[in-house]
């Protein structure tokens, strides 16, 4: 089968071109922007990539085009797609149909956590010798691929709710089709796509409603919104778990930062992990982790022992360079949410040490200004925060954060932006650059900036 795949470039039709290609399809893609890494990677596999949408890229006609979710109705290769009557599809019903089908598919959702924790779980089984297989919006540290078709049964995906494609508005993970689910949390996101949190709250109970009867549901026993998409209706066997005490299955700390946990099942503890992650939020991913592991028949202490030697994927507080004493951290965080975790994380880390946080508030929700009015609060473990706002931002991110006083700057160039932040930082200090995007080269130039700063 010849496969052609419009919008080829991003993290998650990548790892469809990938597992593709692995089944033995002939696979070409286009994408608007083709560059590296993600461009090599794919060539590597023998994938003809065009930049652009000329229709011509259609000649001769693919057995199947399949669309991401990124293009939309007035694009030059989705319309002639459409006058020539070629069969197409989404990425993830072409998954669910030529790949999750006589799977155990093992499916993590969730607001924040979703990359971290679905690497968790498929390391915990590849540790455990069943080779699972894989596709996760991010490569994960222990592997050299964001996606691969392993060996049978198990297959872990990233469920993602945002939007499937121009002409299937419901969320990825319904496709799906899970025999064991994490619900990691549930918050308000996707404003380009979500009108409200209820409407969020009832694509998660579709997912819900797809998990069998002898499947399993881990979910925050912790969160309210998740507890009223259950209230919806649930016939699958709920483990719920969290950091509180009486939780059904809890996680506790060992040290500050988190880095050694302990996990139990009511009183009776399951282990202690020691592993290079730090943060209330992780040890809970762990958590989920290794109870959806253990549906699957891996026991708690070979899960723990496998996150030992975990590595999260790459923008998960990874170090991007030390320069004259300062450390320079690169990660995902782009939900206040997501930021004050991350934050409170490496406060644990670094103790009294001065921390500098550093957002673009790129994502689409946060461009929209959904959150703007609780964006302060969530540094409240930083010493200083800095402020990125692009010309096209839409609201005022200076009038937002005012309340944060002689702490936060905001600044409306990139290379500006860099040059303040080495002013001000000094042997010691640990900078956090959080974005979702790619904050315009910003790791780079602090990094040179600091250099020149001697």
């Amino acid at each position: 089968m010849r496969v052609h795949i419009l919008g080829i470039c991003g993290t998650f039709m990548g790892g469809i071109a990938a597992l593709a290609r692995e089944a033995g399809h002939e696979v070409t893609g286009s994408d608007k922007n083709v560059y590296p890494p993600m461009s090599s990677q794919l060539e590597a596999l023998g994938i003809r990539l065009t930049e652009g949408w000329d229709p011509a890229q259609l000649d001769p006609a693919p057995d199947v085009v399949i669309v991401g979710n990124a293009l939309s109705r007035g694009n030059p290769a989705i319309e002639a797609m459409l006058d020539r009557g070629l069969r197409y599809a989404s990425g993830p019903a072409w998954l669910a149909e030529h790949v999750l089908g006589g799977r155990w598919v093992l499916a993590v959702a969730g607001t924040h956590g979703k990359t971290t924790t679905s690497g968790m779980l498929t390391w915990i089984l590849e540790h455990a010798g069943l080779n699972p297989g894989f596709l996760i919006g991010g490569v994960p540290g222990n592997f050299s691929t964001s996606a691969r078709l392993g060996a049978a049964p198990f297959f872990v995906v990233e469920a993602d709710e945002y939007d499937t494609a121009f002409f299937d508005k419901r969320a990825k993970f319904v496709h799906y089709r899970p025999r064991t689910a994490i619900l990691n949390n549930l918050e308000f996101d996707h404003a380009d796509i979500y009108p409200d949190i209820a409407s969020i709250r009832r694509m998660f109970h579709q997912l819900v409603r797809t998990v069998p009867s002898n499947g399993r549901l881990i979910a925050n026993g912790a969160d309210d919104e998740l507890a009223l998409a259950l209230a919806l209706g649930a016939w699958t066997p709920i483990e719920r778990f969290g950091r509180e005490p009486g939780a059904e299955f809890s996680v506790a700390a060992r040290v500050p930062d988190w880095s050694e946990f302990e996990l139990f099942h009511g009183t009776t503890t399951l282990g202690r992990a020691r592993w290079g992650l730090i943060g209330a939020h992780n040890a809970e991913n762990a958590l989920a982790a290794v109870l959806a592991a253990r549906h699957a028949g891996v026991p708690p202490a070979l899960a723990l022992e496998a996150l030992a030697s975990f590595r999260n994927a790459r923008r998960r507080m990874e170090v991007r360079g030390t320069v004259g004493g300062v450390t320079v951290y690169d990660d995902f965080a782009h939900h206040p949410t997501a930021i004050a975790m991350t934050l409170d994380g490496l406060r644990r880390k670094v103790g009294a040490a001065r921390i500098l946080a550093v957002l673009e508030p790129r994502s689409a929700t946060m461009r929209l200004g959904v959150h703007r009015d609780t964006l302060a609060g969530s540094f409240a473990a930083a010493d200083r925060v800095f402020l990125f706002e692009s010309p096209d931002l839409g609201w005022d991110v200076r009038a937002a954060t005012e309340v944060l006083g002689t702490r936060g700057t905001v600044i409306g160039v990139v290379d500006a932006l860099a040059k303040a932040i080495a002013a001000e930082a000094r042997a010691g200090d640990h900078v956090l650059v959080m974005s979702n995007g790619g904050f315009g080269g910003l790791h780079e130039k602090l990094l040179a900036a600091l250099a020149a700063k001697g």
